[in-house]
């Protein structure tokens, strides 16, 4: 038991909540939040525009159930050797939920002290629900790319052609959510062949008669259908100058392009995308969308998703979402 941080120790922490800096788990040393606590975990975690989106959200939600005034979403940097620590550590602190992002979901798996059906078939999870046994993992990434396909480009995932570039976590959740809702094909493009054939061993059970296959993004194969949906996956876009994972003009016509990347907002595959003429989107809508789901897995109440998408739009300093 910590017998409680010196006086200027607390206003410290309270300095750094209030100007939404980032946490350590030094800053659970003697915590105290009077209402439930939630919190985002990642390394780096500065970018992440979570907490305004969550907390935007508590607000409005608070509005017609005061309860919800006293809940407060957090950021925590974390490195991914310090996981084990961290999961235990907020649990004892009486954390209520946590998110986890790059490089935690996959880590966490093997952590949880349960895990929901299908974030095992994921095999990653980027929602935590606290538990008296410890916590229960979820994901929401997969709902969070097909809510924003839908929104963003119109794009119905039963029946659509795929194409899906990556073999990490991201990309895992997204192959799953595509074989669950039953697209016609999923081409499934890495430059690592061992880490794209494990991806591929892993997801032909849930495939059934969806056409599955890996390639090479340098070289396209031929029988990707015209109008398919590109779905970037991988890390390529988040650094300024960065090439785009895949060479769009060697797809064939009418692709649309959506890049999991929300910032920077506009990735050199989305320029590539706008010059081709292709529409295309950026992954804040994904963000959001995984966001309301993951809150509504902790409040068990309804969330205003265009409350969360004003917030991180806000935040980002993006001008207001057209119409």
């Amino acid at each position: 038991m910590h017998a409680g941080p010196a006086p200027d120790s607390l206003e410290n922490l309270k300095s750094k909540i209030e100007n939404r800096d980032v946490l350590t788990l030094a800053d659970l040393d003697g915590w105290s939040h009077p209402g439930p606590a939630l919190a985002v975990l990642g390394h780096p975690i500065k970018h992440s525009v979570s907490p305004a989106m969550h907390n935007a959200a508590l607000a409005a939600m608070a509005g017609g159930s005061p309860g919800f005034a006293a809940w407060k979403y957090f950021r925590f940097d974390v490195p991914p050797e310090q996981l084990p620590q961290a999961l235990t550590r907020l649990h004892a602190a009486g954390f209520h939920g946590l998110n986890l992002t790059v490089p935690h979901k996959v880590l966490a798996v093997e952590l949880v002290a349960e895990i929901d059906p299908a974030a095992r078939a994921i095999g990653a999870v980027n929602t935590l629900r606290r538990t008296a046994a410890g916590w229960k993992g979820f994901n929401t990434d997969g709902y969070g790319l097909a809510t924003a396909l839908k929104a963003d480009l119109g794009i119905e995932l039963p029946g659509a052609h795929v194409v899906l570039l990556g073999a990490g976590g991201a990309a895992r959740g997204a192959a799953v959510e595509c074989l669950q809702r039953q697209c016609s094909s999923l081409r499934i493009g890495n430059r690592t062949r061992a880490n794209l054939d494990a991806l591929l061993t892993a997801l032909r059970p849930l495939a059934g008669n969806t056409v599955l296959e890996g390639f090479d993004p340098t070289e396209p194969p031929a029988a990707i259908p015209a109008g398919a949906v590109v779905v970037n996956a991988t890390s390529a876009g988040l650094k300024p100058g960065e090439p785009a994972p895949i060479d769009l003009r060697r797809l064939p016509p009418g692709a649309r392009v959506y890049d999991m990347v929300y910032n920077p907002p506009q990735t050199t595959l989305l320029r590539d995308a706008a010059a081709l003429g292709l529409p295309h989107a950026n992954g804040l809508s994904m963000l959001v969308h995984q966001g309301a789901r993951a809150l509504e897995i902790w409040t068990e109440a309804a969330v205003p998703a265009a409350v969360m998408d004003a917030a991180a739009r806000a935040a980002l300093g993006l001008g207001a979402r057209s119409t």
